[in-house]
Order: structure tokens, then C-alpha cells, then sequence
């Protein structure tokens, strides 16, 4: 496998992200076939196998926790835990992580200790000189039970006598100390078994009389330390700078630290990674558990596992040290097929291989769970998660999923009473969501000018970006994805919220730094005159943000009409688009004035933005026939505002050159009108592959999506380029109506999220 990025992964299908594992060899037919129809699980005869009193088998969530690369090695991790929001933390902090060079950690040879009880020792002192004396004696009885362990490098190193006093009832008490390498087993029977045979041995030395044989599970002779360093400005989340965020974790840090009632919950968190990466393998949790809680109180003050601080560079540093003795060979993951197909997925080829990952899980969910401790709160991720646990409990059917998720959430009520009332009256009105895919009912391909709701459109550009800032025409089109939003009347305030995003905000409290979020609804509110009024607003976004898919336009056109239906404010279609423009310049500084329009009207244009105050030219464009377009998200975030302005840089240092670029991309997009009104697919493909080259020569593309466009053209796409800011974000690919599926299946293999449209 080569990495273990899967954008968007968590928007697939279950079948689809199966198929994503398949076709990158992750996995093998037989184990897909196995995952498909749950051929990996437990029954209960297997299950009376392994343990007593079986009853039946017991199912738990098997997740993969995306985005790690360890000693420069990249791995999808296999996660089961039960617990919401736990593999989308890790996931992101490993991917944030990557972009910082990784996890690095290392693994010390792993040693178990058997301990073996001697009480009723006539002399301490001489019992201990006299056992070390004979040490060797002792090893080689230990290892001569398990001659296939020794054969593979393994077997008992060394002891160790401890001295414990006098017992209350059975005199002077030592503790002899096997210390065992167990190579790729977890080797608990192995150690007992040792203990069991070296015992009258030990007690003929000494002395006295052996009582306890058995193994610790305190495996601080099998350490893992894990580390990280993070530049500072990869930490800034939102409003926070990354000064800030890199001090409030450390600030977190030290608080767990200091207090034992903190660092039981910091070390909890910790533990959510590893257990359930412990499950996964096979391996004993429980053992790994209370060998780290007591690693955690060594010095006899139970405090932080882990340890944040910053660099002499400013760098955020974290480190875990954590004992980690775990195993990949034994009846356990034999004897379970689930078992079986995580270790296939990890890749992985020696238990302290393993424990290395789990180590760097382990510090990967520490990180999540202190940043949003320490920015926005780790109450908002939770409650998105929450509430679609709650709305699975409740019943709900995948076409009417999301839409309960939202307004489980928009209520405030996540409970499974108030999710079947939602889906009651869903049933009612009929829902029209399908799997995957925005509601199909908004997206007006045709004109009509009847009743939209309270959406603006998504958008792609076809052939025109960045030169119609400079007063070029541009194509642009529809996309069956909205932005939906509701206003509610309230006493006081105006509260806005976007929970698929992030977003809880009460305009009335002053930010350290006003987002553009927070200065676009107050200029709606200013404009339309309800600035004083109490509101919330509630926002259901099915456009990806930052992707140059026009979602910040959608936004304030969806927000203009559900704030002017409210307070039953008149405002014509062209106010809308004005208004939601002068939002625009506030997220974009220089917007064209091309996605307000597409937000509004809703249908393919020919446009060309307002110069010396005349008003814009927007031109209706139709087609006779559908033009099938398969949009492909590169999985990177992208700021329209900093390409527009690394264009506009470059064009100040030589203006004519970049007119001159300018004006051969207006030339393409005039050609494509005559292409659309024609209906000729191959012509218009083959403006799109120029345009793509000039908009590279810009350097508005990425490697992402350099790769997305070879992949279209490769498997029969006429034309492949960019859409929209560029740095990131989106692409487009128009094709023959047959080629559609494989298109955007080759982008899917390659790990990309693709759906499917057209132009009308």
C-alpha cells in the first residue's frame, strides 16, 4: 500500500469503502467477500470454543483510523471501540501529523517479567547472593520447557531477587524476577509455565517455600516511546493562532501533570486509541491497561503519560512513553478472522512494529482530545456523533439519515423519542434525500422560477476562473449539491449554527479576531434590517467548504432567504445575488461576482462581471442534450481568497504577460458557448484541457489535482480541469454518457470522493 491517506473516507458506503480497500490490495477478494457478508464474525458455536458458558457472540464497530505514517512508513489502522468521535480524532490528528513529517517511534526489545513468591526465608541476604549466584542454572531450566521459543531468539535473559521485609505471618519474603523475551507471542502461558518449572529449583536455593508463580503485567521492560514535533502554524485552528493552540496544549498537559483527577481522564483518553487498536490484534487490553495506569504511578503519584512542551524553534512537541508488550502470533489471532484481516490490513511484520503504531495512536488521540480541549470545546464533535448514534437507535433509513442527524442536532435534543418524531414526520412529507447525494428537489437545471426554499446553489466553473476577475467571461453551472438554512425567531441574539462545520456562534459576543462567517450574517442582518432582532439560524451544508464549489456564496443566499422569510422581508432575486455578493468580498476580498449568481439563479451562464458601473453580463446558456460532468474532490482544504491573490501578485509584477493569459482563457470560454449550444462534448473537452494548462501555468492547480485530471483523462475523459480557486479543492471531467461510471470508479480507487452530474 502506498499511503494511507483516503480522502473523505468516511463519506462512503460501507460496500464502498470496502472496495476502495480491495482495489488498493489492502485486502483480498476472499477477506472482502468475508467483510461484505460478516463471514469474519464470531457465532456462537466458534465462540463456545474460546470460552465458557458461551450464549452467543458479542459485536463491536471495526473502524480504520486513516492517515499514519510511522518511521516514515504509512498505515491504515484497524480500530473496534464502540465510542463515537475516537477513530475521526486520531484520523485527524494523523493527518495533520503527516503534513509535520510523521510519527516517529521506537520500541524497546520487549521483556516480560514472571514473578515468582518465596516467603518463610530463613536469610534474606543470603537467599538473594545465593539465587544470583546460580542464575544461569535457573535460566536454562526455564528455557529448557520451551526449546521452540529459545530456537527463535527468545527465552528467559536474566532474573532479578527483590527484597520485600517480613510478612505478618510468613517470615522474610523475596520475589525472583524472570525476565523473558517472547519474541511475537503476548507469551503469558509461556511466562507461567517457566515459572511453574524454575520453582523448586528457586526454592531449594533459597531456602524457603514458593507460594505465587505467575506473570506482571507491568511491561515497563517493554517501553514505547512515541514523539512528535508540529510547527506552530500548522496548529492554528479557526480563530486560534498557532501560538495559541500550541500553549493551550501544553497548558492542558501540565494540568494532567499536576492532578491525578485530570490525568485519570487525559491517560483514559490515551488508552481509547491503543485499547481499541489492541482489540483489533487480538491482543489483551485489559493487561495493557492496567500496565499503563500503573506505569502512569511509578514515581507513587499517578500523573500524565504523556509530556507537551515547546522547542528552542517554537515547535509543539509531544511525547508518550508507554509500556506496550503486545503480540501477533498466537491462538488469538489465529483463532478469530477479524482478528485476522486487521493484521492484514496493518501490514505489519513483528509485534514491536505493532506496538510502535500503537504508540503513535496513542499520542495521536492524547493530541485531539487536548486541542479541542483547549480551542473550541470537545462537546461540538461529540454531539454530531451523538446524535447519529441516536438517530440509527431511533430507526432512521439511509435516504432520511442526514436529514434527522441535522435536525436532531438544530433541536438540541438529541434523544432517540425526539429522532423517531423527526422521522414520523419525514414519512409524512416524503423524503427525497438519496444516498450520498444533496436533495434532489432544489437543484433547478431548468430555469423555473417558482419556489426554491431557502438554498443557494453549488456551482462549477466549465472554463473561465481567475481571468473573469480581470473582467473576462466565464461558463458556470449548477451542481445537485445546496446549502439549506432555517431562521427561527428568539428572545435575544443571534446565534448561528453549522454543526457539520464546526460552527456554534453567537454574534453578540465579541471574537478575538471576527471570522467572515460572523461579519457576512451581521452585514444579512444589518441589510435586511433585523439586525436587532433575536434569531438562530440554522445551516445544513451539502456542499464541501473550501473546495471552490461556491459554498460560501450557497451559504449567504441560503441564509438572505430563510432570514427575509422569517421576518417576512421583500428582497427580489437580484438583491439576493447583490447582497450575497458584497458577502463575498468579505470571505474572498476580490470576488468576480460569478458564485453569488450561480448561488441565486441556479442555472448554467455565460458571465462576465460589472465594469465602470454597469451592471454584469449574464447570458443563459442551454445545451440539447444533458453533458455528463463527474466532479472529483482532491481532499484539501483551499482558501479561493490566497489563490486569487497569488494571481493578482504575479499580475502586478507583469501585467501584460498575465493579460495576455487572461485573454486566452476568455477566448476559451466564447468558444464554449457555441460548444454547449452544439452539444459537442469532444469540443468542449478539448477547451477544458487548454484552459487546465493555462490555469497550471498560473499555479492555481495542485499535485492532487494534477493526478485527478490524469486519472479522468486516462480512463476516457474528453476534457479534465480544475474548477473553481484552484491550490486544492475540486475538479471536473466531462465524457460520453457510458464512461462516466469507470471515470469516477478509477478516481475512487486512487482514494479520491467523485460524484456524478450534469449540464442541462
Amino acid at each position: 500500500m502506498s499511503h494511507s491517506r483516503i480522502p473523505e473516507f468516511y463519506k462512503f458506503s460501507v460496500a464502498d469503502r470496502l472496495r476502495v480497500l480491495l482495489e488498493r490490495e489492502v485486502i483480498s477478494d476472499v477477506e472482502y467477500d468475508m467483510l461484505i457478508d460478516g463471514g469474519q464474525l464470531l457465532d456462537a458455536d466458534k465462540a463456545d470454543r474460546l470460552i465458557e458458558n458461551v450464549i452467543g457472540a458479542f459485536g463491536l464497530p471495526m473502524g480504520l483510523g486513516l492517515n499514519f505514517q510511522v518511521n516514515g512508513h504509512d498505515y491504515l489502522v484497524p480500530m473496534v471501540v464502540e465510542e463515537p468521535s475516537i477513530i475521526a480524532a486520531v484520523s485527524s490528528a494523523a493527518k495533520l501529523v503527516r503534513r509535520a513529517g510523521g510519527f516517529q517511534s521506537h520500541a524497546e526489545r520487549p521483556l516480560l517479567i514472571g514473578q515468582i513468591q518465596i516467603v518463610n526465608v530463613p536469610h534474606a541476604a543470603h537467599a538473594k547472593q545465593a539465587l544470583l549466584q546460580q542464575k544461569e542454572e535457573i535460566l536454562n531450566l526455564a528455557n529448557s520447557l520451551h526449546p521452540n521459543m529459545v530456537a527463535r531468539g527468545g527465552g528467559a535473559r536474566d532474573i532479578e531477587v527483590i527484597t520485600h521485609g517480613t510478612t505478618a505471618s510468613h517470615g522474610e519474603m523475596l520475589v525472583v524476577h524472570l525476565l523473558v523475551d517472547t519474541r511475537d507471542a503476548m507469551g503469558a502461558n509461556l511466562v507461567n509455565t517457566m515459572c511453574e518449572g524454575a520453582a523448586p529449583l528457586v526454592e531449594k536455593i533459597s531456602g524457603g517455600r514458593v507460594f505465587l508463580r505467575i506473570l506482571s503485567n507491568l511491561t515497563d521492560r517493554a517501553l514505547v516511546r512515541s514523539k512528535v514535533v508540529i510547527p506552530s502554524a500548522l496548529l492554528e485552528a479557526g480563530d486560534y493562532s498557532g501560538e495559541q493552540v500550541r500553549d493551550g496544549i501544553i497548558l492542558a498537559n501540565e494540568f494532567a501533570e499536576m492532578d491525578p483527577y485530570r490525568a485519570t481522564t487525559h491517560n483514559k483518553g490515551i488508552m481509547n486509541g491503543i485499547d481499541a487498536v489492541a482489540i483489533a490484534t487480538g491482543n489483551d487490553w485489559r493487561a495493557i491497561e492496567s500496565s499503563a495506569h500503573a506505569y502512569a504511578a511509578r514515581t507513587g503519584r499517578y500523573a500524565s503519560l504523556t509530556r507537551w512542551y515547546a522547542n528552542e524553534a517554537g515547535d509543539l512537541v509531544g511525547e508518550l512513553d508507554i509500556p506496550l508488550k503486545v503480540g501477533t502470533v498466537g491462538g488469538q489471532v489465529e483463532s478469530n478472522q477479524a482478528v485476522k484481516i486487521a493484521h492484514r490490513v496493518l501490514g505489519i511484520k513483528s509485534a514491536p512494529e505493532l506496538a510502535e503504531i500503537m504508540g503513535a495512536v496513542g499520542l495521536a488521540q492524547n493530541f485531539a482530545a487536548i486541542k479541542a480541549l483547549s480551542t473550541h470545546g470537545i462537546q461540538r464533535g461529540h454531539m454530531t456523533l451523538h446524535a447519529r448514534s441516536v438517530a440509527m437507535a431511533a430507526g432512521a433509513s439511509e435516504p432520511m439519515f442526514d436529514d434527522v442527524v441535522d435536525r436532531l442536532i438544530a433541536d438540541g435534543d438529541i434523544k432517540v423519542w425526539r429522532a423517531r418524531e423527526i422521522i414520523a414526520e419525514l414519512e409524512r412529507v416524503g423524503s427525497t434525500r438519496t444516498p450520498g447525494q444533496a436533495t434532489q428537489e432544489v437543484v433547478r437545471h431548468d430555469g423555473d422560477a417558482g419556489h426554491r426554499g431557502d438554498i443557494g446553489y453549488g456551482k462549477i466553473i466549465l472554463l473561465g476562473e481567475h481571468s473573469v476577475v480581470y473582467g473576462r467571461h466565464a461558463i458556470a453551472a449548477p451542481i445537485p449539491l445546496n446549502i439549506r438554512a432555517e431562521v427561527k425567531p428568539q428572545r435575544e441574539h443571534i446565534d448561528l449554527m453549522i454543526p457539520r462545520w464546526g460552527v456554534e456562534m453567537r454574534l453578540s459576543e465579541p471574537e478575538r479576531c471576527i471570522s467572515s462567517l460572523h461579519a457576512s450574517i451581521t452585514l444579512i442582518a444589518e441589510r435586511l434590517g433585523v439586525a436587532e432582532r433575536g434569531m438562530r439560524v440554522d445551516v445544513v451544508p451539502h456542499i464541501p467548504r473550501a473546495n471552490g464549489l461556491g459554498a460560501s456564496a450557497a451559504l449567504a443566499v441560503a441564509v438572505i432567504r430563510a432570514m427575509a422569510r422569517c421576518f417576512e422581508v421583500e428582497i427580489s432575486e437580484r438583491e439576493i445575488s447583490n447582497l450575497a455578493f458584497d458577502c463575498e468580498k468579505i470571505a474572498h476580498g476580490t470576488p468576480s461576482g460569478i458564485d453569488n449568481t450561480l448561488a441565486t439563479f441556479g442555472r448554467p451562464i455565460l458571465f462576465r462581471k460589472e465594469n465602470a458601473g454597469a451592471r454584469p453580463e449574464i447570458r443563459d446558456l442551454a445545451t440539447p442534450d444533458p453533458i455528463p460532468v463527474i466532479i472529483g474532490l482532491s481532499g484539501v482544504a483551499t482558501l479561493t481568497m490566497q489563490t486569487v491573490g497569488n494571481v493578482r501578485t504575479a499580475w502586478q509584477k507583469n501585467p501584460e504577460r498575465y493579460e495576455a493569459i487572461f485573454s486566452q482563457i476568455d477566448q476559451l470560454a466564447l468558444a464554449g458557448v457555441e460548444a454547449l449550444r452544439k452539444g459537442d462534448i469532444a469540443e468542449l473537452g478539448e477547451l477544458m484541457n487548454i484552459d487546465h494548462g493555462l490555469l497550471n501555468a498560473l499555479q492555481v492547480s495542485s499535485w492532487e489535482i494534477e493526478e485527478l485530471v490524469e486519472i479522468a483523462r486516462r480512463n476516457g475523459a474528453l476534457g479534465a480541469k480544475l474548477t473553481g480557486g484552484g491550490g486544492g479543492g475540486a475538479m471536473i471531467a466531462v465524457c460520453e454518457p457510458e464512461r462516466t461510471q469507470s471515470i469516477a470508479s478509477a478516481m475512487r480507487a486512487a482514494s479520491y470522493n467523485t460524484f456524478i452530474t450534469e449540464i442541462r
